[in-house]
């Protein structure tokens, strides 16, 4: 369990008199079978959690624990609750004073005996910015902040990727998303969910009128939607032979896009690869003639195509 986690399922504990795993893994953000497991380490590490199961059951953190969050500022008690952030991330937000401090004040009650294992924070550290990141520019998350919190609609001035200049659109924001060292902006234009990525997140402005979007949808599971779709796409699939010396690599650079790998046929080793066109055939580049694309045609082609395109410029 890590220490956000730890502090987020204690907190959420203590602020309801009883409640389910259901709840708890929604609140926490992790799976039912993780919140058992966390919930059973608890248990084992003294804390006063009753587990009743069946009808009108659920999970309860009981008085006299020794995670005292009296002292905590509402403030305090917030910064606690985000899963997942570094330090870095957090002093990004605005936040890392209030997450000093309520640390500092959690920990002072928490310390172990003599003879006790070292507490899981003084062993694990966090980085979650990729490696060989550039210093991300743009808007700093915590700018946002303000108007996310007071749940209105943003019009937003973003440039595409593949635009060269920003245009302006009216969004419905659910809220913002750390993922791999980069800052997001969730929100929903023209109804549908989208991720903007706060680099190329020119200038915005509150619109005076509330957001809108399903009732039953939330920041959490819309991110969870948006970067599944994003590291799973299965609008184009490539098929293609490797040689089997470089499929350790194809694991790193490809990640999840690499979708299977057949039986090795001699040196060769035959792969599929999912993704969103046919440019995405580029993501093989990196293995030249290591790699032989056999389908479909147009990825062939393409693959000639750039080929042709680099021959010409290098000739």
């Amino acid at each position: 369990m890590t220490p956000d986690r730890f502090f987020s399922l204690l907190l959420v504990l203590q602020s309801r008199e009883t409640t389910t795993t259901a709840e708890l893994a929604t609140q926490v953000g992790v799976s039912v079978r993780t919140v058992l497991r966390d919930v059973r380490w608890l248990q084992e590490a003294g804390f006063p959690v009753l587990v009743r199961r069946g009808r009108g059951g659920g999970v309860t953190l009981l008085p006299g624990g020794p995670l005292d969050t009296a002292r905590l500022t509402p403030g305090e008690r917030d910064h606690l609750a985000l899963p997942g952030l570094d330090d870095t991330q957090r002093e990004q937000l605005g936040a890392s004073t209030d997450a000093r401090r309520a640390h500092r004040k959690v920990r002072s009650t928490l310390r172990p005996s003599a003879d006790a294992a070292l507490p899981l924070s003084a062993v694990v550290t966090t980085d979650n910015s990729p490696w060989y990141s550039r210093d991300i520019e743009g808007l700093p998350p915590a700018a946002l902040v303000s108007d996310l919190r007071r749940g209105v609609r943003l019009r937003v001035n973003y440039r595409r990727a593949e635009e060269s200049e920003a245009t302006w659109r009216v969004v419905d924001p659910y809220g913002l998303l750390a993922k791999a060292g980069r800052w997001y902006l969730v929100a929903d234009s023209v109804g549908r969910p989208r991720l903007y990525a706060l680099e190329r997140l020119v200038d915005w402005e509150p619109v005076r009128a509330p957001r809108r979007h399903r009732p039953d949808a939330t920041l959490a599971g819309v991110a969870a939607e948006l970067t599944a779709r994003w590291e799973n796409p299965e609008d184009f699939t490539i098929h293609a032979t490797l040689e089997a010396r470089h499929l350790g690599k194809a694991r790193r650079l490809l990640g999840s896009r690499l979708a299977g790998v057949g039986e090795a046929n001699g040196p060769w080793v035959g792969i599929t690869v999912n993704g969103r066109g046919v440019e995405d055939v580029r993501l093989l580049l990196p293995f030249g003639g290591s790699v032989t694309v056999t389908g479909p045609p147009e990825a062939r082609a393409r693959v000639r195509q750039l080929a042709a395109e680099l021959l010409d410029h290098h000739g």
